[in-house]
């Protein structure tokens, strides 16, 4: 009876094999150390590039959020409309007495001390309503030029328009530098409005109405309702401003763009795409020309680059602007005494058929400001 005899190997194969096992062992950690640190690495750039970005280390707002999307600009707009409508109607209960010179210091204000004729003499008579409506195109122009379109980061004026100047500069060259280059700059933004910063703002936008209603808050605000209530509507601007600015956006980095204010002009047209009527307007339902009457809220749109095609150069006339807001507005026939009837006989919207977005991949500038509606 045979046995098989177990397969022998010679020892000095058996320690080249073991040899060869544990240098491979030791390439294999090796290896696995090396992934671990790049893995570190990437973390660490991930966060720096959260932080550069706005992210969890970025510009905080008061409701706690890092990004800005459509629901907190239209939560946060909301606030603030309020508040212009609450100022506006102060101002009429203080000055019931004196509606004439108001709606004349508005209009000069709103055209920058050249008003047209017609409009200075329809002035003349004009109604609570009508100044009411007024005071909130002029607050608007004020916030929308003095505010949100300009970036306010230090207590100096000139200071912040020399920054707007310089993220112009960079947007047209790189919008994700400007991206990265506006949020770092927002984060070290000064945390509140003063009153000297309010004084400049209403001295530069609304100088007949400042003296005229004595909105004065750096002088003594207690004393004055109106300039109580003024302050609060230009902190809440100024909140929302550094939301829309100085936060990440909503798109992940995918999308480098910025916000700008703009406020249709009285009596221009009205453009559905740009503009949404507080009151039903049967004129503009029938199909007939109509006008801005006043605009009681000032609209958003975001600005940012267009596609470029491979090895393009950067392009500054390549923007896309999109309405992300429609300026909140009222009619020319509901503001005069024959249309009162007919223009405010609903109170609700009069939404458009097409949304409330519009691109432009044509404009030779990437700002929009008052002074007119945006050239879709």
């Amino acid at each position: 009876m045979a046995y098989n005899q177990p397969d022998m190997i010679p020892g000095e194969q058996y320690r080249y094999a073991l040899t060869n096992f544990r240098i491979a062992h030791e390439k294999v950690e090796e290896q696995r150390i090396q992934l671990q640190e790049q893995e570190k690495q990437i973390a660490l750039l991930r966060a720096r590039i959260a932080t550069l970005e706005g992210g969890s280390q970025g510009i905080k707002t008061k409701e706690g959020q890092s990004s800005v999307d459509d629901f907190s600009i239209k939560n946060t707009a909301s606030k603030l409309e309020r508040l212009i409508n609450g100022w506006a109607v102060s101002v009429i209960r203080m000055y019931n007495n004196k509606l004439s010179e108001v709606s004349q210091a508005a209009i000069a204000d709103i055209y920058e001390d050249s008003p047209p004729e017609e409009e200075e003499a329809m002035m003349g008579n004009a109604t609570a309503m009508q100044v009411q409506n007024l005071l909130r195109h002029a607050i608007s122009q004020a916030i929308s030029e003095g505010i949100v379109n300009c970036l306010i980061v230090t207590n100096s004026q000139e200071a912040n328009i020399q920054l707007t100047r310089i993220h112009e500069h960079i947007f047209a060259r790189d919008p994700t530098v400007a991206s990265v280059w506006r949020r770092q700059t927002f984060s070290a933004a000064v945390e509140t409005f003063t009153p000297e910063m309010s004084q400049l703002i209403l001295d530069e936008h609304m100088p007949n109405l400042t003296s005229l209603l004595n909105l004065y808050p750096a002088s003594d605000p207690a004393a004055h309702q109106s300039s109580n209530s003024v302050t609060r509507v230009l902190e809440a601007a100024y909140e929302f401003s550094r939301m829309l600015h100085g936060s990440a956006s909503s798109a992940g980095g995918t999308v480098d763009a910025f916000y700008r204010a703009f406020v249709p002009e009285l009596t221009s047209t009205l453009y559905p795409r740009q503009i949404e009527l507080v009151k039903r307007c049967l004129t503009s339902e029938r199909g007939e020309v109509d006008r801005v009457g006043a605009t009681i809220f000032p609209g958003l749109v975001k600005v940012s680059r267009g596609p470029a095609s491979p090895g393009q150069k950067p392009d500054a006339s390549n923007v896309v602007q999109t309405v992300v807001r429609r300026a909140q507005v009222i009619c020319e026939c509901a503001l005069t005494p024959i249309g009162l009837g007919m223009g405010s006989m609903n109170g609700s919207l009069m939404s458009s058929p097409s949304p409330p977005v519009s691109h432009l991949s044509q404009s030779p500038s990437p700002y929009i400001g008052a002074g007119g509606p945006p050239p879709f």
